[in-house]
């Protein structure tokens, strides 16, 4: 994939095959427009391409993670950095423009997100809103730092969560503590956060980078083939019945059980070893 300083933020491969993606506008508390979003959606399916890739961390530079969209510069300001992709209009000019505009751009962030089936960390490092908040619920793990601010809000401007952050949440809160998390117009601190079951671990802020890197070299090291069917067959369960589910489960167990890391963990087993997985993508 490609790396180096993109529009809004820079992408760096690190040991063990992880990207490290950094929102890089922090005098715009990392805040999102058009064109950041579609270069990240091009750089997100890179990654997803790229057998080097085996996980993913976003975070962000100064005090923000990603403070939602960039209200005042959407549509003119000039991001530096190198584009992925061509400039396109992004629409909002009238109903059917927002429409098109959600669907085509500024959803399809988290949904490719959502869609890796390798392994994503959101390591959040200051104030995540809105389009921060929905792109950090569309990682499988989140850590944040001590102090890290994080929620939807919109109902603060009259606005909707429209970035898929009405269903992430329902996926990790339930519908009743969705309801008062988004009516009351909740921005949590991470301890706060960690109680709601909306982050898995909270550090103090200098420890971020170190814990995110941990996390990630530990991903990276496990069966990558079995872990992504395994990541792809959780989140299928949430939306199958247990019939489906089952069937859905015996179908990926198909490739597993005949991978050589699955040889290479029983052979382990026996031999009272650790095993050494992902000799397929060396």
């Amino acid at each position: 994939m490609d790396t180096g300083e993109f529009r809004g933020f820079n992408v760096t491969m690190r040991d063990s095959g992880i990207a490290w993606f950094q929102f890089s506008t922090p005098e715009r508390l990392n805040g999102m427009t058009a064109k950041i979003k579609r270069d990240l959606v091009e750089a997100v399916t890179q990654a997803q391409m790229d057998n080097a890739v085996r996980v993913l961390v976003f975070t962000g530079s100064g005090r923000a993670f990603c403070a939602g969209d960039d209200l005042k510069g959407y549509r003119n300001a000039q991001i530096p950095g190198t584009p992925l992709v061509p400039e396109i209009d992004h629409g909002h000019d009238s109903s059917i423009g927002t429409y098109n505009g959600l669907r085509t751009i500024s959803q399809r962030v988290n949904t490719a997100v959502r869609s890796l089936d390798k392994l994503t960390i959101a390591a959040i490092n200051g104030i995540a809103i809105q389009t921060g908040f929905s792109l950090a619920l569309s990682c499988d793990f989140r850590i944040a730092a001590r102090g890290a601010r994080m929620g939807s809000a919109t109902l603060r401007f009259g606005l909707l969560p429209d970035e898929g952050g009405q269903y992430l949440l329902v996926q990790l809160l339930g519908v009743a503590k969705t309801i008062e998390f988004l009516m009351k117009k909740k921005i949590v601190e991470a301890d706060e956060a960690l109680e709601l079951g909306l982050v898995n671990e909270v550090v103090e802020p200098d420890d971020l980078e170190t814990a995110a890197m941990n996390l990630a070299t530990e991903l990276a090291n496990g069966p990558q083939v079995s872990m992504r069917l395994l990541k792809r067959s959780v989140y299928n369960a949430a939306e199958m019945n247990w019939e489906q589910s089952l069937d859905e489960i015996a179908a990926k167990t198909g490739i597993s059980d005949h991978h050589p890391d699955t040889r290479e963990g029983v052979r382990a087993f026996h031999e009272k070893r650790t095993p050494k997985f992902n000799d397929w993508l060396e």
